[in-house]
């Protein structure tokens, strides 16, 4: 027998321990080489572990268990035979059943007598009648009993008489279901990493509004070339990464993180993009976004995005950063306020684009407009350097050619 043991790869310098998200083969299934087998999930990201090799899988570590890197999690019996697929009969079970005997009724008339009937108890119960005879077979006491007890003995004791009972609620019906689900590791370490936010931060946020009329215009008559000449089409994403990276050369302190007691200034723009995926927010650095064009931008965040919704984003792609983007407008947000992605001092929320009548020119037209919402450390910027960063943006947004000149 020939066992080949698979370990906890190293997610990351930084990481020594991961937890064991969820198998997607079982004890004894048959695996193939470079299949993905289960679920590790570290403080930052979920990531696959692969067979390293084909036969017969045996789980050592269970689904929920903390392991250090290195830990055999499974083993792999290669020698095991590739079991034969075959279809599975299902066989009725005989259709000859045993008769039950008819139960005998040759002693009902012992258990019978003196018991009442379901109608006559309940109208014994509300009259307080005693002392009935039962007439009916057997000696029970039926519900004409009661009535021919009435006649005679109209009056019964009071003293006899049990409390009248009132009618029960109507029962409600419906579904009163629950469902449990194990909180993950990276949620956990998300909701640590959250309250740390609001607790260890002294986190404003400003608003500002943008005309997005010049961006619809840009887009409708470059989209079609954009997207054959670089193969990739021109989003909104891309549009305000780039109004961001020209923004920030002006307020270093936005693009800054605290220390200590140090601020460290970066020359540089790691910008994260929050991206949705199926484990939950992700945020992928572009590195460098201030020495990319558009096209660049565009490219790196539609692979960034795409790794992201196939969970297959590394740990590297993931770390740092120095500013991110985030966009609840996909989702129809209005208005938000973003909380800050640590160690960063700031970050940008874009929102849905909806149509408001404006003053252009002394004259109110109807513009396509998105609010913006920028989170920062009061700490380390401050308010008059958030409202300058915010309205340039703007400005970059509202005259796009003016960010473009160099692209």
């Amino acid at each position: 027998m020939s066992i080949v043991e698979i370990k906890i790869p190293s997610p990351g310098e930084s990481i020594t321990e991961v937890e064991i998200g969820s198998w997607l083969k079982s004890d004894g299934d048959y695996v193939n080489i470079d299949e993905t087998i289960c679920e590790i999930e570290t403080d930052k990201a979920t990531l696959p572990l692969i067979a390293d090799s084909t036969g017969v899988l045996k789980i050592v570590l269970q689904a929920g268990e903390i392991a250090e890197v290195g830990d055999v999690a499974c083993s792999i019996d290669t020698d095991a035979p590739q079991p034969e697929s075959a279809e599975v009969e299902k066989y009725a079970e005989s259709s000859e059943t045993a008769k039950v005997p008819e139960k005998s009724v040759s002693n009902t008339d012992s258990y019978a007598a003196g018991h009442h009937s379901p109608a006559a108890r309940k109208m014994v119960t509300e009259q307080g009648f005693t002392g009935i005879s039962g007439g009916g077979p057997g000696g029970r006491i039926t519900k004409q009993d009661v009535l021919l007890h009435s006649q005679q003995f109209p009056e019964p004791a009071a003293s006899n008489a049990e409390p009248k009972q009132e009618a029960a609620p109507p029962v409600v019906s419906g579904s009163r279901n629950i469902k449990r689900e194990r909180l993950s590791r990276l949620r956990r370490k998300l909701a640590e990493r959250l309250v740390a936010v609001k607790n260890e931060t002294a986190m404003l946020t400003t608003f500002n509004e943008v005309d997005m009329h010049a961006i619809f215009e840009l887009r409708s008559q470059s989209k079609d070339a954009f997207l054959e000449k670089y193969k990739v089409k021109l989003g909104y994403m891309g549009l305000f990464t780039k109004a961001c990276t020209e923004a920030l050369k002006d307020f270093p302190a936005v693009n800054a993180q605290l220390d200590g007691g140090e601020i460290v200034f970066h020359d540089y723009v790691d910008m994260g993009i929050a991206v949705s995926a199926p484990k939950g927010l992700m945020v992928p650095v572009i590195r460098n976004a201030e020495s990319l064009t558009l096209a660049q931008i565009e490219m790196e965040i539609g692979r960034l995005a795409k790794r992201a919704r196939e969970n297959k984003l590394s740990i590297d792609e993931m770390a740092g950063g120095t500013f991110s983007i985030t966009n609840g407008g996909v989702f129809g947000s209005m208005l938000s306020t973003p909380i800050l992605n640590p160690p960063q001092s700031a970050i940008l929320g874009m929102h849905n684009i909806v149509e408001r009548p404006m003053a252009v020119n002394g004259k109110v037209e109807i513009r396509p407009v998105m609010y913006l919402a920028l989170s920062y450390d009061h700490r380390i910027v401050d308010g008059q350097q958030s409202v300058s960063f915010l309205v340039r943006v703007r400005e970059y947004l509202e005259n796009p050619t003016r960010m473009l000149l160099e692209v």
